[in-house]
């Protein structure tokens, strides 16, 4: 199997791959990259429209075409162009054609791949390669998808810029927005946003601790689904928080979501919801500290939505801000080191914890590492640190299951289907190493990170390029435990209300 990993110090190698690019085959003319959809690429390939090899071949030459997003750690042209070889062998043999039969699709770099690097992005893991998929990924593989690489994403997901030093597949360092490479894709599942967002594969998977899928997806344009904790398996993935950790799809498109939920999960097909029927809630605290752009892009979507005749009300919910901050960062770095190690000791590598923290490229993620996570500290009064297993039990016992209970009575009281809001406050920053603060991260967690915590599902709905930024715009849709399909119909509604966003404009 040829597989190319990527460092800082190959860029210069990678971009001679630039040159040796699969040969391009002649029905690939045919393919519309920019409107593809999975569902659509697997209807034509099922249909003898169009090869999986001429898919497969397309999308792997459009991401080294697109090196400057840093969007992959690995790209396995070989493995790829086998399996779809394999496919088109198939088809044409009268096998059955599966949901994503012959689909190239990409794959964040935390979630184990057989014959794969299984890196989170940080260096001390580039040599561990598991020997079997992760079960969400196997189930992928058996309706069909082909995976052609996995990408790049923030340093062992703790981070929402995307801004990691430790792969480049560029001279410049960090994942880099599909729709201008100057700003940042978000994080963690940032190359799965750019790769999706870029027209490289139609849709992948990410994973979500506290906004991990929904803010790169709304940074770049992309629909994606933090499905409610435990909906899907969390087995060979590289974790953070056993509590809060999830995988999620994410596409260029809301049907596609729809098709990687239901192929995970085994659900039948979800149609759009009846928006008239559709009663939503907006709490206010969500709409604090918004730039122009996402401000006005969010009272369009509104606009837009009680004139489909969607019933919007507002809502209090009181505490909940209060609660929250007891939960996030409590259960997230103190979960961070049990979860690690034992991730470590149950994939055989030899690697340990230790070994990772030292090899950590990223400031921000080394000082979380070094200062937090392995000495079991949180930030204490006047710039102390304080034992995190008082916090973490009392977030656990107390203050977690109040937060769910809190959302469950809002849904109740309100008889409302989802809460709505701007997914982050602001567009796209500048990709610098400053994107990566404290503060940029609580800015743009502020309103996914609560949802995240009481374990709900939240949907990520593209709505808009920014008036000024010309940069995308999202809106969140967080539902009640269990109501993830229900969330997908509306999202497929909603999609078919704003239209999908252009594609990023051709470089």
């Amino acid at each position: 199997m040829h597989k190319k990993s990527f460092s800082k110090a190959a860029a210069s190698l990678f971009a001679l791959t630039l040159l040796v690019a699969p040969s391009v085959y002649a029905d690939q003319s045919a393919i519309g990259f920019d409107n593809l959809t999975a569902a659509k690429a697997t209807a034509d390939f099922c249909a003898g429209k169009v090869t999986s090899e001429a898919l497969v071949t397309a999308a792997l030459s459009r991401a080294k075409a697109l090196a400057e997003l840093n969007a992959f750690i690995t790209l396995d042209d070989n493995g790829a162009l086998a399996a779809a070889k394999q496919a088109d062998a198939a088809r044409k043999s009268g096998a059955r054609c599966r949901p994503l039969e012959g689909v190239p699709i990409v794959v964040k770099d935390n979630i184990e791949v057989a014959g794969l690097p299984n890196t989170a992005g940080t260096k001390a893991l580039l040599k561990y390669v598991p020997k079997k998929d992760a079960p969400i990924v196997a189930k992928l593989r058996a309706a069909g998808a082909i995976i052609i690489g996995k990408t790049n994403m923030h340093e062992l997901a703790f981070g929402v810029s995307g801004f990691n030093p430790s792969f480049s597949s560029s001279p410049a360092a960090g994942v880099r927005n599909a729709y201008d490479s100057t700003k940042i894709a978000g994080g963690s599942s940032s190359g799965t946003a750019a790769a999706v967002s870029a027209r490289i594969a139609p849709a992948g998977l990410g994973t979500d601790t506290g906004g991990s899928v929904r803010v790169p997806c709304a940074l770049n344009g992309c629909s994606s689904l933090r499905p409610t904790v435990g909906r899907y398996s969390q087995a060979g993935i590289a974790p953070i928080s056993r509590t809060r950790d999830t995988a999620g799809p994410m596409a260029a498109s809301m049907r596609d979501v729809e098709l990687l939920d239901r192929v995970i999960t085994g659900d039948s097909a979800t149609r759009a919801a009846d928006l008239k029927k559709l009663r939503v809630g907006v709490f206010a605290p969500t709409l604090a500290n918004l730039d122009a752009d996402t401000q006005a892009a969010f009272d369009m979507a509104l606009k837009k939505m009680k004139e489909a005749g969607v019933t919007i009300v507002d809502v209090e919910i009181p505490g909940l801000l209060e609660l929250n901050g007891q939960i996030g960062f409590p259960v997230a770095l103190y979960e961070a080191y049990d979860d690690m190690v034992a991730y470590l000791n149950k994939s055989g590598s030899g690697i340990t914890i230790t070994d990772i923290a030292k090899e950590i490229s990223s400031p921000d993620v080394k000082g979380t590492y070094d200062g937090l996570v392995i000495p079991r500290k949180l930030p204490g009064p006047d710039n102390t640190l304080v034992d995190a297993k008082p916090a973490y039990d009392a977030a656990m016992s107390n203050s977690r299951p109040a937060l769910i209970k809190l959302y469950q009575s809002t849904f109740n009281k309100y008889k409302i289907d989802a809460l709505v809001f701007p997914t982050v406050t602001k567009v796209a920053m500048d990709a610098i190493p400053e994107s990566s603060s404290l503060g940029n991260f609580l800015a743009y967690i502020q309103n996914t990170d609560p949802g995240s915590n009481a374990g709900i599902p939240g949907l990520q709905v593209p709505i808009a390029l920014g008036a000024s930024s010309n940069l995308p715009v999202g809106i969140e849709l967080d539902g009640p435990a269990g109501s993830d399909r229900k969330l997908i119909s509306i999202g497929l509604a909603l999609e078919n209300l704003f239209g999908r966003l252009p594609p990023p404009a051709k470089r």
